[in-house]
């Protein structure tokens, strides 16, 4: 199954942060990185502190929704992600955007992301790896852009 992870950071060294989700799921049992698209610079949204660093990685997994949403979890653990409120500066953030055309409605977990097509910081990277992407019950993807043309963000080299 192919799966789409939003990756971000704004704390700490933010791109080491970024290359080592990167590392770290391309070296998961069950995962295999397919894709990575660059690195993208963006201001907080609904949140304060540095600019993050994101990026979007493709993975072709075994795992499970709910498994690899655990993976993610684990990765961000270990980067010592806390959660002390909601949109809280970040060492490391992982979204489980995208499950194949899978859409998952749990208490623990939903896919399609609800909120990939308001985020140029998710259309951005996401569109750089698969121009083609569907958002299963929305669209296409890049149909979104217009809508947030408005949100400033830079590719960085």
């Amino acid at each position: 199954m192919i799966a789409f992870v939003g990756i971000g950071a704004n704390l700490g060294d933010a791109r080491a942060n970024v290359a080592d989700a990167l590392a770290r799921l391309a070296a998961y049992p069950g995962c295999r990185l397919v894709a990575s698209s660059g690195c993208w610079r963006t201001a907080p949204i609904d949140s304060s502190g540095d600019d993050y660093i994101n990026a979007v990685a493709a993975v072709d997994t075994e795992l499970d929704a709910h498994a690899l949403l655990a993976a993610l979890m684990a990765i961000e653990q270990a980067h010592g992600r806390e959660r002390p409120y909601r949109n809280a500066p970040r060492t490391l953030d992982l979204d489980l955007l995208l499950y194949g055309d899978a859409v998952i409605d749990s208490p623990s977990l939903s896919v399609p992301h609800p909120r990939m097509h308001e985020r140029a910081f998710v259309l951005a990277p996401l569109l750089e790896i698969a121009p083609d992407a569907d958002i299963p019950g929305r669209g296409r993807a890049a149909g979104f852009l217009p809508q947030v043309a408005g949100q400033a963000i830079e590719r960085l080299v």
